[in-house]
């Protein structure tokens, strides 16, 4: 009993606080005799419509994105509910936050508020023991550090030039985390050295995610940067991947890239080129999220083809993109379903059908460095978190060595 009263709730606590855009987000606090266990909710400014939704003040207030209308659902609806419960019981207390939420969007609590809590209570049943372990055990995984994708040129809705591709990638294949760490760091500084050269200081301001902004309208322009670096550095054991993020060109049944208007078959065609040309090793939402016709299409090019928008670790979306055949490996952002419990739901349902999991963080992000033990802990095969800058980037990265060192 003395044991079990470590992880009973004794109060929770909220507030508000800034993410790494400057904008409010919410921050939930677990207090057990075991001590205060914090967790702050990122935001997404490319979403699926299909994910679960914030709850915002509206108004005037932060141009009406303040979140004390969540600080105050957590202070006086969710906290008369969980407190006295043992945080180690997840599922129950995820379970009870759905019910108290009571919509299918999420829309009554907000998917900030249930990822902060839910969070936080993760971090209250771990206690005393590494917060990957305590998610593997607890959910039956077998922890892993994945392979990292760097975020090292941002376009679309993360940056303000005329990339239509939100996010250009480095992913290196070397076994050790600490060594594709340095590979990352060191084409990022490449990168930075190559740009100011080509275009002046300016094109090295950075994009939300921390990846560089150049003056760049050219898909290609932005791959064949990104591999003078890695040539000249010969590392050769370093691949691409690129987030499309289609559902922000999309728009009246066609899809606007490089200033021209392509239909799916046509962007089909350009995919391959750029497949085939630079060895692209992964697309992440090539089509919009109800394209499922030319998802099906892609998903045989043989490569890794990442659903995000078109999922949103939704596993009813998982489900039908399995039945379809509609792409092989899901993306899992925790505050687009809501809880750790739904998403993990979501993971097991991915893995069993053969698809490869892919964890990520927001372009909104906080120095909480929660996902990279959840990345570890349900055993995810890949990564991303943004540029290898930016304290609320590194703070995931620099966890990751930490759980290299343990593990």
């Amino acid at each position: 009993m003395l044991i079990a009263s470590k992880y009973k709730i004794r109060d929770v606590r909220a507030r508000e606080i800034l993410d790494s855009r400057g904008e409010p987000t919410i921050e939930v606090e677990i207090i057990t005799s075991g001590g205060v266990f914090s967790a702050s909710a990122p935001s997404g400014a490319s979403r699926g419509s299909l994910e679960a939704k914030e709850l915002r003040d509206g108004g005037e207030r932060y141009f009406g994105k303040g979140v004390l209308k969540a600080v105050k659902k957590v202070l006086e609806v969710v906290k008369p509910k969980i407190k006295g419960l043992d945080a180690t019981n997840q599922e129950k207390i995820d379970q009870i936050l759905i019910e108290i939420d009571g919509t299918e969007d999420k829309s009554n609590l907000g998917s900030n508020t249930l990822f902060a809590v839910s969070v936080a209570v993760c971090k209250a049943g771990s206690f005393n023991i590494p917060v990957f372990r305590y998610i593997a055990e607890k959910f039956s995984f077998s922890p892993k550090i994945p392979k990292v994708c760097f975020n090292i040129i941002n376009g679309g809705v993360h940056a303000g030039n005329d990339l239509a591709f939100q996010e250009f990638m480095i992913c290196p294949q070397n076994e050790i985390f600490s060594e594709n760490l340095r590979d990352g760091v060191e084409i990022y500084q490449k990168l930075k050295e190559i740009l100011k050269k080509k275009f002046g200081k300016t094109a090295i301001n950075l994009g939300d995610e921390g990846g560089f902004a150049p003056p760049l309208s050219k898909i290609e322009d932005a791959i064949q940067i990104i591999l003078e670096c890695i040539f000249e550095l010969k590392k050769e054991n370093v691949k691409i991947a690129l987030d499309c993020a289609s559902n922000q060109f999309f728009k009246n049944g066609k899809y606007f890239v490089d200033q021209r208007e392509y239909e799916g078959e046509s962007l089909l065609n350009f995919y391959k080129y750029l497949v085939e040309k630079y060895q692209i090793f992964s697309l992440e939402d090539p089509f919009s999220e109800e394209d499922w016709e030319n998802w099906q299409k892609i998903t045989q090019f043989g490569i890794l083809i990442v659903g995000d928008d078109l999922l949103v670790s939704n596993k009813n979306r998982l489900k039908k993109a399995i039945d379809k055949k509609a792409c092989n490996c899901c993306l899992i952002k925790i505050n687009q379903i809501g809880t750790i419990t739904e998403a993990v739901e979501t993971i097991k349902m991915a893995k069993n059908a053969g698809f490869k999991i892919f964890c990520s963080h927001r372009s909104g992000e906080t120095v909480d460095d929660f996902l990279a033990d959840f990345a570890v802990g349900v055993g995810a095969d890949f990564l991303k978190a943004g540029a290898p800058a930016r304290g609320e980037r590194v703070a995931k990265y620099n966890r990751l060595l930490k759980i290299e060192e343990i593990l």
